[in-house]
């Protein structure tokens, strides 16, 4: 992102909030090692519907509602006064990745819509100076940091084998599935204006993930 009147200190406080998102993932693996996965899916959906009725006294109902109304107005922008915020796509973007991908591709979308659009965000916003084509508020310099952090997380989530199995680091396949998932992540964030991107990253980076995995599976190219 380019510099604009979403100052430096607001975006980085809507950020933070992005953190807590990985309390999600620590939710669902507790929960699913002490009960199952459909368990664990319940639980994310009673914090959707929490976070979804604070939404509806916000919205519908105009509560004000102490210090939680004054947190939601400097963090909130003015797209999402009368939305949901981005925390309720997020959930919801969760619930569907962790539900109908394999496990590894929907750790790789959530941490990337986290880390990925965080660092695109902040580092856009304090520094950009370069325009994507023509893109208005996106920086190459934001776009470019986003591309290597979610690259990371790729390889921090499908790599993660390898401290037991060196062999894993000259896999093409899970180059493959690390270059596709963290491209997509950073090309939807990138063209992204009026929908949700909590949502859209996950959801097309996980399905693209996916996908190539089913097809890598397939062809009994995928290493076991």
């Amino acid at each position: 992102m380019l510099k604009m009147k979403w100052n430096f200190k607001q975006e980085l406080a809507r950020k933070f909030i992005h953190f807590l998102s990985v309390f999600i993932l620590f939710i669902y693996f507790l929960a699913s090692d002490i009960f199952n996965k459909h368990i664990a899916l319940l639980f994310l959906v009673l914090i959707l519907i929490i976070a979804i009725e604070f939404e509806y006294f916000r919205i519908e109902i105009g509560s004000k509602i102490p210090l939680v109304s004054h947190v939601w107005k400097y963090l909130r922008r003015k797209k999402e006064k009368a939305t949901f915020g981005g925390d309720v796509f997020f959930l919801i973007g969760a619930i569907l990745v962790l539900a109908i991908f394999d496990i590894r591709v929907a750790m790789a979308a959530i941490l990337m819509t986290t880390f990925g659009d965080l660092a695109a965000a902040l580092v856009g916003t304090k520094y950009g100076k370069h325009q994507v084509f023509g893109l208005k508020n996106r920086s190459w310099e934001g776009t470019l940091t986003e591309l290597a952090v979610d690259l990371l997380i790729g390889i921090g989530v499908f790599f993660r084998g390898a401290i037991y199995d060196i062999s894993l680091i000259y896999s093409w396949q899970l180059w493959l599935l690390v270059g596709i998932m963290a491209i997509t992540a950073t090309f939807v964030e990138t063209i992204i204006y009026k929908l949700d991107d909590n949502l859209m990253i996950q959801i097309f980076a996980g399905f693209n993930g996916q996908i190539a995995l089913v097809i890598l599976k397939y062809n009994n190219l995928f290493p076991n």
